[in-house]
């Protein structure tokens, strides 16, 4: 995507800075994760004087046609400036953090890393990443970006993108069925309604195309927050309570009902979309270039419209959850180089616009933020204000085990989505077994 193709229409500085304006989940984020064994790897953070060296930088972006060619161009550049080679390390989204676990922990990877804010903690605890604070001075990324990028009070990643994760649709198809993203439905009930009329529409249209496959089923734990369940009260994990209960038994009433539709998953869902085939689905900002790329509509940029979630009752709080990358470095060979790279990948400006001009991610520095390029853009502006502005942490993301904990969970409920357990017996199987991971 470049630049042009983004939406124009002005916006005001303060609310440019509003994409990073979740300053009290980030800190919340920052202060719920894992414990760590031991503090930061030692080491020289940044060049300091010395050379630069070939190293390695691993990135899940690098396996995904929307967002590779972004990152190959920053790598390119950075490799042309200093005269290294950087050695590319890719796995999928899905299989990322546990191929990187093992590599870190085994030895077998050392360098820059991009990573999940989500997953910070659990890297942290093994002792191998740099303490990257003194190449964050004076380099401008707000306060909130600096916080989801830090554990137990050490910089352990210099925060690239900062977001969250909410609700997208298509403002042609609402239109369609009576429905606007200007007047989106509050509650849940109005929601369920509007996806009936959706529904209606025929052609085999899929109204919401939420994620049902076991990869991604995590995503109904914003759905049990907005029935009211907390997920975890100090290291007990809640889910078998009535709120999870409520919530995963609405979902299965959507899927019966052919509302929401069997194994889709984040990337099934942006394909879905970007045919046309569904009329919204749950992403982080990074979604708009996947779906806009792999569209047959040339207009589709222009259609889509972030949407609050809705709530249980009127005067709720929408829920959201924070999403965001960073970039770590691990300690060991091409280290110092490695350090260098990622502050020039996340603070430097005519990277970031470069990166910004082809993924449209909210970038996390003030001058970025209030740039023209950023400030113009009217679907990172409506993300902000409808979706960013109140998303909070997985309080599950406090635990080391979070990743297999959501796996527990997603399984139980996929189970219910098939019809082999009914909520009530699955959510408390998956409460147990949750409970079990936290040790």
């Amino acid at each position: 995507m470049s630049a042009s193709s983004l939406p124009n229409p002005l916006i005001t500085r303060r609310r440019a800075l509003q994409f990073l304006g979740i300053g009290a989940a980030a800190a919340a984020l920052a202060g719920c994760a894992p414990t760590a064994t031991g503090g930061p790897a030692a080491g020289v953070a940044g060049l300091n004087g010395a050379d630069p060296t070939d190293f390695s930088f691993a990135s899940w972006s690098l396996t995904e046609e929307s967002a590779k060619p972004a990152l190959e161009a920053t790598l390119a550049s950075y490799e042309k400036a200093k005269g290294v080679a950087v050695k590319r390390t890719a796995f999928p989204y899905n299989e990322y953090i546990n191929q990187l676990m093992l590599q870190v922990t085994g030895g077998q990877f050392t360098g820059a890393a991009h990573v999940d804010v989500a997953w910070l903690g659990s890297l942290a605890a093994t002792g191998k990443l740099q303490d990257v604070s003194s190449l964050a001075s004076g380099r401008g990324y707000t306060s909130s970006a600096l916080e989801a990028a830090t554990f137990n009070g050490v910089q352990y990643a210099l925060p690239w993108t900062i977001g969250a994760i909410g609700l997208i649709a298509n403002s042609e198809t609402l239109g369609k069925a009576g429905l606007s993203a200007d007047a989106f439905p509050t509650t849940v009930d109005e929601f369920e309604k509007a996806l009936v009329s959706l529904k209606g529409l025929g052609g085999g249209l899929i109204p919401y195309a939420a994620s049902t496959k076991a990869a991604q089923l995590k995503d109904i734990l914003i759905w049990m927050q907005t029935f009211g369940s907390p997920l975890v009260d100090g290291d007990t994990v809640t889910i078998g309570d009535d709120a999870s209960v409520e919530a995963v038994t609405w979902y299965k009433g959507l899927y019966d009902q052919g509302l929401i539709a069997a194994d889709v998953d984040r990337f099934d869902a942006r394909s879905l979309f970007a045919q046309g085939r569904a009329a919204m689905y749950d992403d982080a900002p990074v979604g708009r270039g996947a779906v806009t790329k792999e569209s047959p509509d040339a207009n589709l940029a222009a259609k889509l419209a972030p949407v609050s979630r809705p709530v249980l009752k009127k005067g709720d709080t929408p829920r959201a959850l924070v999403w965001g990358g960073a970039i770590a470095v691990v300690n060991g060979t091409g280290a110092a180089t490695a350090g260098d790279f990622a502050q020039y990948a996340t603070s430097d400006l005519d990277a970031i616009l470069a990166d910004y001009a082809m993924r449209g991610l909210p970038p996390a520095t003030t001058e970025a933020l209030s740039s023209s390029e950023v400030a113009s853009d009217t679907f990172g502006a409506q993300f902000s204000e409808r979706i960013t502005a109140t998303a909070s942490a997985n309080p599950l993301w406090k635990f080391t085990a979070y990743s297999q904990i959501e796996s527990a969970i997603a399984d139980r409920v996929q189970a219910v989505l098939i019809g082999s357990a009914s909520p009530k017996d699955a959510m408390k199987q998956a409460g147990e077994s949750a409970q079990k991971l936290v040790g």
